[in-house]
Order: structure tokens, then C-alpha cells, then sequence
């Protein structure tokens, strides 16, 4: 009888899950499902990031099953539904919270029923019905002596035959300052070999060193708004913590928000933000202008831009981007020494990106339009005779180019024409900006800006890819300034940034990984302690290897774990400090089950 009801309470378990993969072919459900009333499953993959990447590496999509959050809406609907093949599976509502862990009893019995159903010997599911379901994971309240935190199972053999099943259990420990607790490599090597009856062990180290905190500098660049950190892995560890040997391999990650206030480039940053205002205003009709600076305003910059023309002209005086030049140079003055020497402002402004420069202090609509009146009027009287960059396509450069042969069009300043003339100086400015630090420091060709400064689509298109360029300048900016990174550096991480976005949107909180050498960034590093930790000790070949993984984190590796806290230790200070950095411990084993 018991073993019947087990057969029969697995076949509502497999054909659950199957009708969860069935669902799932055309795309991850949005609802998890409910099973026997206090199991709520959900199928992970895809673009969905998975709560168990940092205990298992596989690429197929997973089971996640956790304790049901219970309502009067779900359990009315389990009342009512007769269904007894299914064991009234149901479509929880998609409010309902989730990260509930299930008592590592009940996690224990669910990896039980999974593993009857993957079992081709066993009839659980029904004749005919493909044996290999996608891996599945439990979470655990941590109750039991081990503090299981997630228990997991993972078919083996081909995708249409199951020949056994790779079954993990996760602990954690901590936070903790004591590292009396920390493992014995020796021991952990001991273990691994009774368990696994293995004689022969392989062991591989994995290292995370944030480095923006150890390379940043007071006064260059802030530490928040991202992130820059280096994985390290090697072969052949020698002990628990030790510092990854030079011969490790290395990738940096490095994620970056633009609009740190002590950037060298923040600048160019505040002429995006107001180019972005400008759009804004053509999309939705309302733009936001920036706030009036005790500084002259752009009325009167413009005025006395165009005097200084006009005297050139007259033959009174020498050309005037002089007073441009050393307004510049004043903007520029906190420039950090080591990105001066790579990123000025250029010195071949022609006149519409020197109107930029002083109109993009306008302050409001009016103001705009007054600045543009008094520029065209001087045009039609042909008081200036303005030079303007070959190939330059802006409205304003084509009103410049008829007045060089005494017949202007007539210009209406109303509506949205005034600040769609800005918008187009502005992003043609700011693409040459972009294109002479990236051509300038051999990071790209013109061909391959091409994506990023193509004029071919709207406005509002260009803008967002002129943001993209700012972005990817603040990573190279930053990588100089915090890492002293060079060319043979920066060229690459610049390859991986532009193929990343001709394929995709702006993301700043994107992490873009470049492979270096460790000995590039090993004095940052060196003396710091690791933001993760980690040995895996391997046995066996193929299908039939094993593996035992002991990690420590600063981080908490579980959501659950930290949120109820059951059976977890939490060591805030060792003997009386709290200096120390906390870690929490986790152990991941493995072990193996055969059908055949």
C-alpha cells in the first residue's frame, strides 16, 4: 500500500511537471503552479535569472519549488477542482509573494518523488511519456543540523533516456567574523574521497575582488553608480583563502552608471543631459530647461559671439574662438592629469558647435528663440561669414550655407523648430567629441563608428546612440583613470562595449567582461581580502563526475536564507570587534544515483 500511494503521489508530482514543460515551450509561464497545497512550482530560464546559478552551471531551464503563499482565492479554488490526476494543480495568482522555503523534510520527499519519476524502471507518468524532465530545485529553511538551504536534482544520460540523477545538497552558514570555522582543505579533500570512494581528486579556485574600492582615489573618481570587479580561477589549490597564483586566468566585469559628478568627462555628461532634455521636448512637448546659472546668460554669450565675428570680418580683430578656447581650458582645469593627456576638448569647434557651447545654457523658450533671431539676422545681413565643418547636415548649417550666396530661406521660429535646430548642433557637436577621443586613441575606425554617428535615422535614434558612446567613453575613461589601463587594454574592452551595442539597448547596469592577465590588476587586489571565495574538488569523468564545492561570500547566497534566518549563525563580532569582514559559509555536495 505505501508503496503504491508513493507510485500514485509521484505521478502527480511528474505529471504536473510535465504539463509545466508543455506550458513552458513557448515561453517561461508567468505563474508559478500549485501542488498538493503547500508547493508552489515554477520553471526558470531564459532571459529569467535563476536562484540557484551559484551553486549549479547548467544551461537548461529548472524547476523551483518552494513553500505555496497561501489565499482564500487559492485555497477555494484547490477545494473545488476534482481532478485527482494532478492532485489539484492550479494557477496560483501572480501576486502572490514567493521565496518561502520548505522544510528540508518535505524538500527531501519532493527530490524522492522526482527521482521515482525520472526513473524508466518505474511506470509513474504513464506509458509513452518522455522520461528526462528539467532539473529541480527545493528551497530548505535551513532546520536540519547541516542547514540545508536548497536540495536539487539533475537527470543524467541522454535527453530521451535517464540513465541516473545527480542529487545536490546546499548549506550555509553565517554571517561570521570567525574563521575558526572556515574548512581544512585537507579535510575537505578527506570527505569528498570517502563519499565518493574516490582516490584521485582534482581541485579548482575561483576568486572576486572588487577593485573600485581598492583603486579609487579621493577626488577622481566616485565609488558608487558601479561596479568593477576581476573573476580569477585556477588549477591546483593549495590552501583554504590562498591569493590566486599570476598564472590564473582572469576576467574583469565592469559595470558603470554615467553621471559621477567627479568624473574627468562630466561635462560632456551635463551637454548629454541637456541634449536628452531637448529630445524630450520633441517627444512629448514639454521640455525640461535647466536652471539659470549666476553666470552670463546664453543671450548674452551669443551676442558677444557674434560681435566677435563681425569685428574678424571687419578686419578689426583676430578671430575670436581664443576667448572660446580659454573658457574651455577653465572647464577643464580639474581634469584628472592622467585622462588630460587623452581627453581635451577639441580644437577645431567650427561655428555651430561654438554656438553650442554657448546656447546650451538656455534657460527657457523664449530665451532660445531670441538667441536664434539675433544669429539669423546677422546671416541675412551677411555680418558673418561663419565656417562650418565639411559634411555637416544640421538646418542651421544649411541656412549657413546659403547665406555664403546671399539667399537665405525664410526661417519660422515657432513650434518645435526652434529646439530641433539646438538638438541637431548639439548631436553633431557631441558625435565629433565622441569620435575624436575613440579615432584619437586608436580604439575604432570611422567604419565602425559608423553604427553609433549614422544620421540615417531619427533624431531620436541618434540621440540614443550618442548615449551609448557617452557610456562606453566613461568605461574607458574609468579603466585609465582607476586601473591605468593602456591601449593593448582598452582596445578590446572597447571591441566587446561597441558589438554590445549595435545589438542591444542602453544598459548601464549591463557587465561587460574582458579576459586579462591577473598581473594587470594584482596590486589591487593583493593585499584585499576576496568578496568570494571558492574550491571545488572534483572526482570521476564525464556523467560520472562529482564534485564538493566549499565557498565563502560576503554576500548572503540564498534570499531566503537571510530573510527568517532559521538555523543559520549570525556572528556580528569576534571577541568584542567589528573590524573583521563577515563572510557566509556555504557547501555544496553531490552525489549520484543509478537506474542502470
Amino acid at each position: 500500500m505505501a508503496a503504491e500511494r508513493r507510485r500514485r503521489a509521484g505521478g502527480g508530482l511528474g505529471g504536473l511537471l510535465l504539463r509545466i514543460r508543455e506550458d513552458g515551450k513557448d515561453g517561461i509561464p508567468e505563474h508559478p503552479y500549485l501542488y498538493e497545497a503547500d508547493v508552489e512550482i515554477s520553471l526558470v530560464g531564459g532571459s529569467c535569472k535563476s536562484p540557484v546559478e551559484k551553486f549549479w552551471h547548467g544551461s537548461s531551464a529548472v524547476y523551483i519549488l518552494q513553500k505555496a503563499t497561501h489565499s482564500e482565492e487559492s485555497n477555494s479554488m484547490e477545494e473545488s477542482r476534482m481532478d485527482d490526476a494532478v492532485y489539484a494543480s492550479e494557477v496560483l495568482p501572480k501576486e502572490s509573494p514567493g521565496a518561502l522555503a520548505l522544510s528540508v523534510g518535505r524538500a527531501k520527499q519532493l527530490i524522492s518523488l522526482y527521482t521515482l519519476v525520472q526513473n524508466p524502471n518505474v511506470a509513474c507518468v504513464g506509458p509513452g511519456a518522455p522520461a528526462a524532465l528539467p532539473p529541480l530545485w527545493a528551497r530548505c529553511d535551513g532546520g536540519d543540523p547541516q542547514h540545508s538551504c536548497w536540495m536539487g536534482a539533475e537527470p543524467l544520460g541522454a535527453a530521451s533516456t535517464v540513465t541516473g540523477l545527480n542529487i545536490y545538497t546546499v548549506s550555509c552558514h553565517g554571517p561570521t567574523a570567525d574563521k575558526s570555522r572556515f574548512a581544512n582543505l585537507e579535510e575537505l579533500k578527506m570527505e569528498h574521497k570517502i563519499r565518493h570512494h574516490s582516490s584521485v581528486v582534482t581541485t579548482k579556485g575561483f576568486a572576486r575582488y572588487e577593485l573600485i574600492a581598492a583603486a579609487a582615489v579621493e577626488d577622481t573618481i566616485a565609488e558608487s553608480g558601479g561596479s568593477i570587479s576581476v573573476d580569477i580561477t585556477w588549477n591546483g589549490v593549495e590552501k583554504v583563502l590562498e591569493t590566486p597564483p599570476l598564472i590564473s586566468a582572469a576576467t574583469l566585469n565592469i559595470a558603470l552608471e554615467s553621471g559621477d559628478p567627479r568624473s574627468p568627462v562630466f561635462h560632456l555628461y551635463r551637454e548629454l543631459q541637456f541634449l536628452l532634455a531637448l529630445a524630450g521636448g520633441l517627444k512629448t512637448g514639454v521640455t525640461e530647461w535647466p536652471e539659470p546659472s549666476e553666470s552670463e546668460s546664453a543671450l548674452k554669450l551669443v551676442q558677444e559671439f557674434l560681435t566677435d565675428l563681425k569685428k574678424k570680418l571687419d578686419g578689426d580683430c583676430v578671430f575670436g574662438n581664443k576667448t572660446e578656447t580659454e573658457k574651455i581650458k577653465c572647464d577643464t582645469a580639474a581634469v584628472d592629469t592622467c585622462i588630460k593627456s587623452i581627453f581635451g576638448e577639441r580644437g577645431d569647434l567650427d561655428f555651430t558647435e561654438q554656438l553650442w557651447c554657448k546656447m546650451k545654457s538656455v534657460s527657457s523658450y523664449q530665451e532660445l528663440i531670441d538667441c536664434f533671431t539675433l544669429v539669423i539676422k546677422s546671416l541675412e545681413r551677411g555680418e558673418i561669414q561663419p565656417w562650418i565643418h565639411q559634411g555637416s547636415s544640421s538646418f542651421l548649417s544649411q541656412l549657413i550655407q546659403q547665406s555664403y550666396h546671399g539667399q537665405m530661406e525664410a526661417v519660422s521660429l515657432r513650434d518645435i523648430t526652434p529646439i530641433q535646430m539646438l538638438l541637431e548642433i548639439g548631436l553633431e557637436k557631441m558625435r565629433k567629441d565622441y569620435v575624436s577621443f575613440f579615432i584619437g586613441q586608436e580604439l575604432a575606425t570611422v567604419n565602425y563608428l559608423d553604427y553609433f554617428i549614422s544620421t540615417s535615422v531619427d533624431l531620436q535614434e541618434q540621440v540614443h546612440r550618442v548615449q551609448k558612446l557617452h557610456h562606453m567613453l566613461e568605461m574607458m575613461v574609468s579603466c585609465t583613470g582607476l586601473l591605468q589601463f593602456r591601449h593593448e587594454n582598452l582596445f578590446p574592452l572597447t571591441q566587446i562595449c561597441m558589438k554590445y551595442y549595435k545589438e542591444n539597448p542602453l544598459n548601464e547596469k549591463h557587465v561587460f567582461q574582458l579576459p586579462i592577465r591577473p598581473a594587470l590588476v594584482k596590486k589591487f587586489y593583493q593585499n584585499d581580502n576576496p568578496e568570494v571565495w571558492k574550491v571545488e574538488i572534483s572526482s570521476g569523468h564525464g556523467q560520472r563526475e562529482v564534485k564538493t564545492t566549499w565557498q565563502v561570500s560576503t554576500s548572503a547566497p540564498v534570499e531566503h536564507g537571510t530573510a527568517n534566518n532559521s538555523g543559520f549563525l549570525s556572528d556580528s563580532t569576534v571577541n568584542g570587534s567589528s573590524e573583521e569582514r563577515l563572510y557566509f559559509i556555504t557547501k555544496t555536495q553531490c552525489s549520484q544515483v543509478h537506474f542502470t
